[in-house]
């Protein structure tokens, strides 16, 4: 059998709940002890409760925020590598199998969206080159 963490980190938006994992009980049950709550966006740690966070803890829970920004930070660049890809289908979509009643549905949403992306990924490399 393989030894269960320390800590588990149950994921939920903007960041987790932070349980320790217990199994040195009585039942040899796996129990899971809140002791904090993390928000990955503005970086806060909240103390379950009244518990008091170990050195240990906030170092565990500070090498989770770490890998977690990480992992999302990698999934933001698959999605836009994605959309990316969707362009391109959408893209050969139009060109050759798009009816003239699904273009007239799609057309303009997707000009203004174009447009809008557009525009900012010119402001923003303009920004890059001038170095604004």
């Amino acid at each position: 059998m393989t030894e269960l963490p320390e800590y588990y980190f149950r994921v939920r938006d903007n960041g987790a709940f932070v349980y320790r994992v217990d199994t040195e009980n009585r039942q040899r049950r796996i129990e899971l002890d809140q002791i904090a709550v993390v928000n990955i966006r503005n970086g806060e740690v909240k103390p379950h409760g009244d518990t008091r966070l170990t050195d240990a803890d906030k170092a565990e829970i500070d090498a989770w925020m770490r890998r977690r920004k990480a992992v999302l930070a990698a999934r933001d660049i698959d999605d836009i590598r994605r959309a990316i890809d969707y362009l391109n289908t959408t893209a050969h979509w139009v060109q050759s199998k798009a009816s003239p009643e699904q273009l007239e549905e799609i057309t303009d949403d997707m000009l203004l969206a174009m447009h809008d992306l557009r525009t900012i990924l010119v402001r923003k490399k303009a920004d890059r080159l001038t170095g604004g």
